[in-house]
C-alpha cells in the first residue's frame, strides 16, 4: 500500500508541476479541467447515478469548465459569485452537517446531483482564476488548506478529546476529527500566514501570496480570514464524508490508487477556493 501511494504521488507530480509552473496558466487551468471531469463523475457515483450518466456527469462539469473559461469568466472580477458562493457554504454546510447522514439521502437526488455539479465547476473557477493571479497565490491557498489538515491529523492524534472533555466534533460523520483537531488546524494555517508574508517580504516570489494580500489590509483580518477558512476547509471535509457515507462508499473511487478518489484529495477545498476569492476581492486586495 505504502509503495502504491508513493508511485502515484510521484506520477500526480510529474504532472501536476510542469503545469502549475508553466509561463503560461493555460496548462495548469486545462489539467484542472480533467480532474473535476473526474470529480464529477465520482459525485455522480455517490449519488447514485451509475453507468454512462455518471460518465456524462463528469463531461458536464468538464463542458460547463470549458465554457466560462471560452466566455471570459477566468480573468473577469465576479464579487457577486463569490459572495454567493459564500453565503451557500456557510448556511448550507451548516444546514446539512446538522441534518447529519440520514438527512442527505433525503434530498431529491436531481437537487443533490445539481449542488454537486454547481460547487464543482464554481471551485474550478476560483482556482483557475487564482492561478491567473500567480503561481504564489494559487500555492499559499493549497498550503492553507494542506496546513489545516496536516496540523489537524498531528493535534488530534495527541491532543484529542484532552481538552474538550472527550467531546467529538462530528463522531456520527467523521469519528475521527476532535475539536482540538479543528483548534490545531487553525493554528497551524496562521503559522503558515506569517511565515509566507516574512517569505514574500524576503524574497520575489513573482506575485503576492492570498496571505500577503489579506495582510496588507490588516493582520486583524488575515488572522480572521486564516480562521474562517481553515474551519471551512473542515466543513467541505466533513460534507463529503457525510456523502460518503450515505453512499456506503469509503473513498469517492479509485481513480488515485492509495490515495481514494480526486473529491478524496480537493473536498476541502471546494468552500476554501471560492471563500478566498471572495475575501480577496471583498477587501479590495485582489491583482
Amino acid at each position: 500500500m505504502l509503495r502504491q501511494r508513493v508511485i502515484t504521488a510521484l506520477v500526480l507530480l510529474a504532472i501536476l508541476l510542469p503545469a502549475l509552473f508553466a509561463a503560461s496558466p493555460v496548462p495548469f487551468i486545462a489539467l484542472s479541467v480533467a480532474m473535476i471531469a473526474a470529480a464529477g463523475w465520482e459525485w455522480a457515483r455517490l449519488n447514485g447515478v451509475t453507468g454512462a450518466a455518471a460518465l456524462a456527469t463528469g463531461a458536464v462539469c468538464g463542458a460547463l469548465c470549458l465554457a466560462l473559461w471560452g466566455l471570459g469568466a477566468v480573468d473577469r472580477p465576479l464579487p457577486g459569485l463569490w459572495l454567493a458562493s459564500a453565503a451557500a457554504w456557510v448556511v448550507g454546510g451548516a444546514w446539512l452537517i446538522r441534518g447529519g447522514v440520514s438527512g442527505w439521502p433525503k434530498l431529491p437526488r436531481g437537487l443533490r446531483w445539481f449542488v454537486g455539479v454547481i460547487a464543482l465547476c464554481v471551485a474550478w473557477l476560483a482556482m483557475a482564476q487564482a492561478r491567473t493571479f500567480g503561481v504564489n497565490f494559487l500555492l499559499s491557498l493549497f498550503m492553507l488548506v494542506w496546513a489545516a489538515d496536516v496540523f489537524a491529523y498531528f493535534f488530534g492524534r495527541a491532543l484529542g478529546g484532552k481538552l474538550s472533555a472527550g467531546r467529538k466534533l462530528a463522531p456520527a460523520i467523521s469519528p475521527g476529527k476532535s475539536w482540538e483537531g479543528v483548534w490545531g488546524g487553525m493554528l497551524g494555517v496562521l503559522i503558515v500566514g506569517f511565515v509566507w508574508i516574512g517569505v514574500d517580504q524576503r524574497w520575489d516570489t513573482g506575485s503576492a501570496s492570498l496571505f500577503t494580500r489579506l495582510n496588507a489590509v490588516g493582520p486583524w483580518l488575515l488572522i480572521l480570514a486564516c480562521l474562517f477558512l481553515s474551519a471551512m476547509s473542515v466543513v467541505g471535509d466533513l460534507i463529503e464524508s457525510l456523502v460518503k457515507r450515505s453512499a456506503g462508499m469509503k473513498d469517492s473511487s479509485q481513480l488515485l490508487p492509495g490515495h481514494g478518489g480526486v473529491l478524496d484529495r480537493i473536498d476541502a477545498m471546494l468552500p476554501t477556493l471560492p471563500l478566498a476569492m471572495m475575501l480577496v476581492s471583498v477587501a479590495g486586495a485582489g491583482a
